[in-house]
């Protein structure tokens, strides 16, 4: 049991009398009120999964002093609490926090806090609207405001579904071998007689879809160079569910057909413009996290350079263009399971992995996200890097079966050589050198990438070795420049200009050389007695020794 989105731990010193920190507690509460409940522990430390042998909690008040405090610090907050006993017979306290459907949850002094994924992040004013615009979202669902019966479903679509979620792999046993009924509540496409929003927009029929607040509509449009609309296909006529929807975009649309083949003498291998996995993960992500209460369509806009996806509304809280890749939260809880179960989309958090690792396994340039007050926008190039790379990864994947953090991690070096530990830090969103490990995962065990340097100046590189043995001819840079020739780079630049400064030497030798790198070569140098200083720190001036000068 490890902490996430729905479950937080505190060890038993937490309460500490007269010294309890409840403002703590109360603010953890709020998190999960606002964000989709969960639970909170008290007993059990945040590495473990049981309490203590042999705990107890000696003053059974606890539950009551609990709920007592959190009342009073907190306002549209639900909780309850008990004494409960682990498997090992040690006992512990479980708060559970129910999610707050209708209004946003706060301290009594003013403060928003919300859970995202494992952290309780807080809300700044200009972020309200759209914590309330998720918070709508996920009670849109669930919804049965049309009152329209349950019986009142599209005899095909429904059969499609069952029939569907009892073929799946994805679904276990015990769920597939529920009744009809029981599986329509079970995915909440009907409750109380009634169908819910989701049911009217899975099952429902075609008037009853089209009277839904803003029922999901997609526009395909083909530009010319000149920007002028070429071909269109509109999908706005309501007489497809979500998962129709996605079909007709990846059936019907010609331009995903569209490769180059890039060969080699016995290397031959088709690239499309645009990979059909990538379309099919961005169509999904547009729908799935979508607000189904704000208005427009979904548009897929076609240039000759560019491919973009238009969404309306904006990105969960708490995920960023920055941070896309490393922060998944489902905004439409009960459709994203849907999707999931159906095989139409990657499980929670890998989403933007598979369109990351399709897009450098062919080449390309990363997806770039943008975000407004009023829609996301995801453009995907049409162009290739390098045929070059091509080669590097598919050698890569075939002989070492890489999984999908690692080509990522690998994709990157590919295209630009090397990247030092905080550039390629920035680009994953992770800050600490754990979580860089992780993404890098067995690629310099697998010698197909080296690490050079240490602390800020930790440089990673794709191994030269295994690019002579592909015969890779990548564009030539100085980022991996050896040490040998990056002194002898200084000496003669300091040859040609003695007395310089840091910031000018490194500007002649070339920018894109780690800073850090240039640094530790002056230091040694200097050390060495081949350089001479003046000054101290940013005023440091550094020229050739003179008698190595006149042994010249």
């Amino acid at each position: 049991m490890e902490e996430n989105k729905n479950i937080d731990k505190k060890s038993l010193k937490f309460l500490n009398g007269k010294n309890t920190d409840w403002n703590e507690l109360a603010k953890d509460c709020v998190c999960f009120a606002n964000a989709q409940g969960g639970f909170i522990y008290i007993g059990i430390e945040d590495k473990a999964t049981f309490p203590a042998e042999k705990q107890k909690i000696t003053d059974r008040n606890l539950p009551d002093i609990i709920q007592k405090n959190i009342a009073h610090r907190t306002v549209n907050v639900g909780i309850a609490v008990t004494i409960e006993t682990a498997e090992n017979k040690a006992e512990y306290i479980k708060i559970q926090v129910f999610r707050n459907a209708q209004t946003i949850a706060s301290t009594t002094d003013g403060k928003y806090y919300v859970r995202v994924h494992d952290e309780c992040k807080p809300v700044p004013p200009d972020e309200m609207a759209r914590l309330a615009a998720d918070k709508n979202a996920f009670v849109w669902e669930e919804q049965i405001t049309k009152r329209v019966p349950a019986s009142e479903f599209d005899e095909v679509k429904k059969r499609t579904f069952l029939n569907d979620i009892r073929n799946s792999q994805r679904v276990s046993r015990f769920i597939k071998e529920m009744d009809d009924e029981e599986l329509l509540d079970f995915y909440f496409i009907q409750k109380n007689g009634f169908l819910t929003n989701l049911g009217i927009l899975w099952i429902g029929k075609r008037n009853d879809r089209a009277s839904l607040l803003y029922p999901p509509a997609i526009q395909v449009i083909r530009y010319d160079d000149k920007e002028e609309k070429v071909w269109k296909l509109l999908l706005d006529d309501y007489f497809s569910n979500p998962k129709e929807l996605l079909e007709r975009v990846l059936n019907d649309v010609p331009d995903w057909q569209e490769s180059v083949e890039v060969s080699e003498g016995m290397f031959r291998k088709n690239i499309p413009f645009f990979p059909v996995e990538v379309v099919r993960e961005l169509v999904v992500n547009a729908l799935v996290h979508r607000t189904y209460t704000t208005r427009g369509d979904i548009f897929i806009n076609i240039y000759p350079d560019r491919m973009e996806i238009h969404s309306p509304g904006r990105l969960p809280f708490g995920v960023t263009p920055k941070n896309i890749l490393s922060k998944s939260i489902r905004r439409n809880e009960h459709l994203s399971k849907i999707f999931y179960d159906l095989g139409l989309m990657e499980k929670e958090g890998s989403g933007y992995d598979l369109v990351y690792a399709k897009l450098l396994g062919s080449g390309k340039p990363l997806p770039i996200v943008k975000e407004t007050d009023e829609r996301v926008t995801v453009i995907v190039k049409k162009q290739f890097v390098s045929k070059e790379v091509v080669r590097l990864m598919d050698r890569a994947s075939n002989d070492f079966s890489l999984k999908q953090k690692e080509q990522i991690s690998l994709g990157l070096l590919a295209q630009q050589q090397s990247y030092t530990a905080l550039e390629i830090s920035n680009i994953l969103n992770q800050n600490e050198e754990v979580g860089l490990r992780y993404w890098l995962g067995r690629l310099i065990e697998l010698e197909l990438v080296i690490k050079t340097g240490k602390g800020k100046g930790t440089q990673y590189a794709v191994n030269p070795e295994f690019i002579r043995k592909i015969n890779f001819k990548g564009k030539t840079n100085l980022k991996n420049i050896e040490d040998y020739r990056l002194e002898e780079l200084i000496y003669k630049d300091l040859t040609a200009y003695p007395n310089s400064g840091f910031g000018e030497i490194h500007q002649r030798i070339g920018m894109e050389i780690n800073k850090h790198k240039v640094r530790r070569l002056l230091k040694q140098m200097v050390d060495n007695g081949q350089l001479k200083t003046e000054g101290v720190k940013k005023w440091t001036r550094y020229s050739i020794e003179q008698n190595l000068q006149e042994n010249q």
